[in-house]
């Protein structure tokens, strides 16, 4: 019985965590996972990864940045995740990754999809009206993803 309990109990808690999307990743060369895929698990597995993208909010005390403002994608994650920016700034989104990557915006005031952007590349967005933004690499949602929160 003991036996049975410990089997059961290392199966069920192999499954779902973001982090375990996020470690993908992090340590792919390339190969696609279901969290690179976007979808919610992968049949050889058995495995459920969360992409459900968890949006970062600037705080109240962040500095409202004007001018170009540099988003970083390096290690599959976003620097800064979450920005103030003044209208009329452009955010500019580089990509120091060697995976191709994207800028996809999520709802809100700004419509926006920049296609694949390769190692050393960037996509600008210019700000013309107030509003906040949550964009995704469609890649890797779970990790890369963030904020713009455009100010008067």
């Amino acid at each position: 019985m003991a036996a049975a309990l410990a089997t059961l109990a290392l199966a069920t808690g192999c499954g779902s965590s973001s982090n375990s999307a996020s470690s993908d990743a992090s340590t792919s060369s390339g190969g696609s996972t279901a969290a690179h895929a976007g979808t919610k698990g992968s049949a050889s597995s058995g495995l459920k990864y969360d992409t459900t993208p968890k949006y970062a909010s600037p705080p109240s005390s962040a500095p409202v940045q004007s001018g170009v403002v540099q988003v970083t994608y390096s290690n599959i994650a976003i620097d800064p995740d979450a920005v103030k920016a003044k209208v009329g700034s452009t955010v500019k989104w580089t990509n120091d990754d060697p995976e191709k990557c994207n800028v996809t915006s999520e709802g809100g005031p700004y419509k926006f999809a920049s296609g694949d952007i390769g190692e050393g590349a960037s996509f600008e967005l210019k700000l013309d009206k107030p509003g906040v933004i949550h964009y995704e690499c469609t890649y890797y949602p779970a990790t890369m993803n963030g904020t713009v929160e455009v100010v008067e």
